[in-house]
């Protein structure tokens, strides 16, 4: 049996998954699961370069997740870093930091960045597996923190039968958003209609890629989807297996996302389910998944979101086994 790491360092988060096969079929049985926001896109948008103070989080990070990794016995690992990485001119030094200390865990090992497509493909694999094929086709959107990925596909169970027929990573997400629109605390009303025409902008390409009329399913991903979701479904504090793949209809998303957007940062802060590192962003995230119902009501008539805690890491980690 193979013991297999997926490490998902994203723009605002770093996420591990340690994993072997599942014995009864195709799928993974989960050893440990960790994230930790270091929001290694920190001013990469406006500067172009990552900050010194962001790559030393981030390596803090990785550094533990290293011990993780040699503590549990992996032996194949892959590390994947996406959009502030594909954005960040001095990206060399982010690599020669991941190679340091992922080669402590399999010599050789390295971070890879990876196109928007191929993130949107593991994304979508790690998402669907537990889902009913007949209820597809899925759109699987990955909300993260400088991307979003729709990703339209159908079949599900054995991750085999996923298929991709069509894919795009857009250029916003909830730190992307924030940092270019939202300055104010709560956001004027002015900045928010800026961030609606910034979400229209960047989103236009990504829908002519996508045919999402023929979604019957949407499918979230990450951590503003499962924020909203456990805030839905009223939660004192984040519990993964009641967010995993629960239903929220549009009415009370709609709700839900417009409280956030309105509210001050330190309101924010007070909510049970709330990360700490995501307090200062949700509004962003709130803002785009607002913008993507509207469009799906309008477009495809569905009028709920599901939401799954199995992502892009799951798709890394199955990748290996493969």
């Amino acid at each position: 049996m193979t013991r297999v790491a997926a490490v998902d360092c994203g723009t605002n988060s770093i996420r591990l998954l340690v994993a072997d096969p599942a014995t009864d079929g195709p799928g993974l049985v989960d050893i440990h699961r960790e994230m930790r926001v270091v929001r290694l896109g920190q001013g990469v948008d406006a500067t172009g370069l990552f900050a010194a103070e962001a790559i030393e989080r981030t390596a803090v990070a990785l550094a533990d997740y290293v011990k993780t990794m040699k503590t549990l016995g992996v032996q194949r690992v892959r590390m994947v870093a996406t959009s502030a990485t594909r954005d960040a001119a001095n990206r060399d030094e982010f690599f020669a930091m991941t190679a340091e200390l992922l080669g402590q865990v399999v010599s050789g090992a390295v971070a890879e960045v990876i196109t928007g497509d191929e993130e949107a493909r593991l994304s979508f694999l790690g998402a669907v597996g537990e889902l009913d094929p007949a209820d597809g086709p899925f759109l699987v959107t990955d909300l993260g923190g400088g991307s979003t990925e729709l990703v339209l596909g159908h079949g599900a169970g054995p991750h085999s039968d996923a298929v991709v027929d069509a894919a795009y990573s857009a250029n916003i997400g909830c730190v992307r958003l924030t940092e270019r629109c939202l300055h104010s605390d709560p956001p004027t009303d002015g900045e928010i209609v800026a961030g609606r025409e910034f979400i229209t902008e960047r989103l236009g390409p990504a829908l002519a890629a996508v045919p999402i009329d023929q979604t019957v399913t949407w499918v979230g991903v990450a951590g503003t989807m499962t924020t909203l979701a456990a805030l839905g479904l009223g939660l004192e504090e984040y519990d993964a297996e009641r967010i995993h793949l629960s239903r929220i209809g549009f009415n009370r998303l709609d709700q839900v996302c417009r409280s956030l957007i309105g509210m001050t940062r330190a309101e924010r802060a007070t909510l049970g389910p709330m990360h700490p590192g995501r307090v200062d962003v949700i509004g962003g995230g709130s803002l785009v998944t607002v913008e993507l119902a509207a469009l799906l009501a309008e477009g495809a008539g569905i009028d709920s979101l599901v939401v799954s805690e199995h992502d892009i890491l799951d798709g890394i980690a199955l990748g290996l086994l493969a």
